[in-house]
């Protein structure tokens, strides 16, 4: 069993960073693909970002590329989301999530089923 425990979210103005982190336990964290998700209000859960075990490869979604940045830190079992550049369409609960036995396709790992363990989320919120 994996647990992941999201923190860092908050209300920042638009055009302002910040950044997430998710701090995971329980079993090996360096064998697992992590991301991020987000949910805004009325509206369907969305891929955001996604890291294979060793950091060597990373995927994002459209909607942020160029603004939203994953990485991670094996030694300290933690995910990290650095958020810039936030505008209100990026207001939502942002969920961290691990996945064991994943393929590295877009077509997989955009794709919410495919994770084992979500975290409890944390709200982003960005006024304009």
């Amino acid at each position: 069993q994996v647990q992941l425990v999201e923190s860092g979210g908050g209300l920042v103005q638009a055009g302002g960073s910040l950044r997430l982190a998710c701090a995971a336990s329980g079993r090996t964290f360096s064998s697992y693909a992590m991301g991020w998700f987000r949910q805004a209000p009325g509206k369907e859960r969305e891929f955001v970002a996604v890291t294979d075990p060793r950091g060597s490869n990373t995927g994002h979604a459209d909607s942020v590329k160029g603004r939203f940045t994953i990485s991670r830190d094996n030694a300290k079992d933690t995910v990290y989301l650095q958020m810039n550049s936030l505008n209100a369409e990026d207001t939502g609960v942002y969920y961290c999530v691990a996945s064991v036995g994943f393929r590295w396709s877009p077509y997989y790992y955009r794709d919410g089923r495919n994770y084992n363990y979500w975290g409890q989320g944390t709200q982003v919120t960005v006024s304009s």
